[in-house]
């Protein structure tokens, strides 16, 4: 799998943002099938920085409620926390 595809997005909301800031961690959307092993080497790669800790878990889809009443749902996907060394940073949250 290339890098390009293992890394989906990055994850930007109050909580990613209060993690990196206290423990230089990062939040990733990622590939369904990605291990922690490619994890590192996409991030490792693409952004030039030394990755201490890789987090996996997998994220269900919730249920919505659709057109006329229909139950329908989310689709499930993969997040990624990356912690970096000490003295690394990614300015991908500008």
């Amino acid at each position: 799998m290339q890098n390009e595809e293992v890394l989906i997005e990055p994850i930007v909301t109050e909580e990613a943002w209060r993690v990196k800031d206290a423990e230089n961690k990062y939040t990733f959307r990622v590939h369904a099938r990605a291990n922690k092993i490619e994890i590192r080497r996409a991030v490792e790669q693409l952004f030039k920085v030394r990755v201490t800790k890789v987090w996996t878990l997998h994220v269900p889809g919730k249920p919505r409620k659709t057109k006329y009443y229909q139950q329908g749902h989310t689709r499930p996907w993969k997040k990624a926390l990356v912690q970096l060394a000490a003295d690394e940073r990614i300015d991908i949250y500008g």
